[in-house]
């Protein structure tokens, strides 16, 4: 598989699965036996990653992810994106705090037979629990 359509597929995953909500994309995209290894999708397979964007836009429901640069090498695509959106819904026992966020993550996909096969991925997740005020706050001195 060449480079571009690699690019395009993952493409398609982030703005139509992520940033539309587009379920229905992952099951042409992913392959019947795909894996993630991303901290926090289970099952590890396509029902998992649904699971977790519909987790995600349930507690952000204007989630969007932007790709800011994304590179494919052999049979390997790697991208930096920037998600965004803003706390309207419970998130990891958070109430809504109607706060915005910005945060990198980064992805790795690789492909087979034109499918992606696996899956790693790091979100800044202490960013966003900091950004949507779940974290406390340090103590201020009093001098």
């Amino acid at each position: 598989m060449s480079q571009e359509p690699m690019k395009e597929t993952f493409r398609r995953v982030v703005e139509e699965g992520y940033t539309k909500g587009n379920l229905r994309v992952l099951d042409e995209v992913f392959a019947p036996d795909f894996v993630a290894h991303q901290a926090g999708i289970l099952p590890r397979a396509v029902d998992g990653v649904k699971g977790s964007i519909a987790f995600l836009r349930a507690a952000f429901p204007d989630l969007r992810l932007t790709i800011e640069e994304i590179i494919a090498i052999g049979d390997k695509t790697w991208a930096r994106i920037t998600a965004r959106g803003t706390h309207q819904g419970a998130f990891m026992g958070v109430p809504p705090t109607g706060r915005s966020y910005a945060i990198a993550v980064m992805d790795e996909c690789r492909f087979e037979d034109g499918k992606i096969v696996e899956h790693w991925g790091v979100a800044d997740q202490l960013a966003l629990m900091a950004q949507i005020g779940a974290l406390p706050r340090p103590a201020q001195s009093k001098s």
